[in-house]
């Protein structure tokens, strides 16, 4: 089924911001994480970038494969803010097309390709120099819809806790509540 976007997603060019400030992904109270920003765009579709920094090396000089996969997984997880979805990775497919250095800011897009039942199809691609930069990575991702439920019972408490009790993580969860 074409997707959809919610009517109550953020509105194109809004900044998404963090849905947990200790995600690796798009956290700003993770020192070495990847502080990805992203944005609304068009339809069911996301930019997001973030800037490999030291801690973020395989090679010398280079990011490890395994962050840029997880730059790829947080800008196609972001998805699911548009379509006011919780929604887990079930499969990420990914393809390193060429190598990125360190300092460089990698330039994602992403954008839901279908949805069927609680299956989420999207693809995403990263580039550098900017949106019409030659593709350095690019992946293929099915999410699965699941309720909160899902990480409360399985995170750890102390983490689910303080989540729970800071009002702008409440804000947030509630954000996603689409039939409350």
């Amino acid at each position: 089924m074409k997707p959809v976007r919610h009517p109550d997603a953020p509105a194109p060019g809004e900044l998404l911001g963090a849905h947990y400030e200790q995600c690796f992904g798009c956290g700003d109270e993770q020192p070495h994480g990847l502080h990805l920003q992203a944005r609304a765009g068009e339809g069911v579709t996301i930019s997001a970038e973030f800037t490999v920094q030291s801690a973020h090396q395989g090679a010398p000089g280079l990011a490890h494969g395994g962050v840029l996969a997880s730059a790829l997984d947080e800008t196609l997880g972001s998805l699911n803010w548009l379509l006011r979805t919780i929604a887990v990775t079930g499969r990420l497919e990914t393809d390193f097309v060429r190598p990125v250095p360190v300092g460089t800011t990698l330039h994602l897009a992403a954008e839901v390709t279908a949805v069927a039942g609680r299956k989420i199809y999207s693809t995403a691609t990263g580039r550098i120099g900017g949106p019409d930069g030659p593709v350095a990575v690019r992946a293929d991702a099915l999410f699965i819809e699941v309720k909160v439920d899902h990480f409360v019972e399985n995170g750890r408490q102390e983490e689910i806790q303080a989540a729970m009790n800071d009002p702008d993580q409440v804000r947030r969860a509630r954000a996603f509540e689409v039939n409350p």
